[in-house]
């Protein structure tokens, strides 16, 4: 088996839930269809999922179903982008990035403009690497400029941000989820968000 899936047995075995369980929460859009993969075995097809995925998923749904219900978690941890809207001025004053990222990238704005929650998640993620010291102001101008071209086609589904570096040179990709990347000799990969977990931890600021 590859060492990046697990299969349902062993999550089943590990986390201690039960198949009706499982199948529940994936009928209640806390985990994704995507992340359920058919795989041929010596003893027929079986499933597997994304360890890296699955496993902090199930830990999240087992820790917070006790204070809300599946459709409330479902809400929480869905990657579809929910309809909000919020002024500049209201952004600034609620500290969700650092003022340098307000100053720099949304310097044009006026207080009055309206920003939708894509708008402030692509902000929210330029400055989670600037903060991380990882990315320049230049790049993050490109980061910003790469989200909105590239992350709308996602409609929703997850998808990751990975933030390679060869010889002084990025690049930003913007890829599914469950997919395998490798890179060529000399690239560093510099970060790879999960697109999913930034849309979370948004959607908790500001609550």
């Amino acid at each position: 088996m590859e060492p990046n899936l697990i299969s349902k047995k062993e999550l089943l075995d590990e986390k201690g839930i039960s198949y009706g369980q499982l199948y529940r929460w994936k009928r209640k859009q806390l985990i994704p269809e995507e992340w359920f993969i058919r795989k041929s075995t010596f003893t027929g097809q079986e499933t597997f999922f994304p360890r890296d995925l699955i496993l902090p998923r199930i830990d999240k749904i087992m820790n917070g179903k006790d204070d809300l219900s599946l459709d409330e978690l479902a809400d929480q941890l869905s990657p579809v982008l929910p309809q909000y809207e919020l002024r500049k001025m209201d952004f600034a004053k609620r500290n969700i990035v650092s003022r340098v990222v307000v100053e720099t990238f949304a310097a044009d704005d006026a207080d009055s403009v309206v920003y939708s929650f894509e708008k402030l998640l692509y902000l929210f993620v330029v400055d989670k690497l600037l903060q991380a010291g990882e990315m320049s102001l230049e790049e993050g101008e490109r980061l910003l400029q790469t989200l909105k071209q590239f992350f709308p086609k996602f409609e929703g589904k997850p998808c990751d941000l990975i933030f390679i570096r060869k010889m002084g040179v990025s690049s930003f990709v913007l890829s599914s989820s469950t997919a395998d990347i490798y890179f060529e000799t000399g690239v560093k990969l510099i970060a790879r968000l999960s697109m999913a977990e930034c849309v979370e931890q948004l959607k908790g600021k500001l609550a």
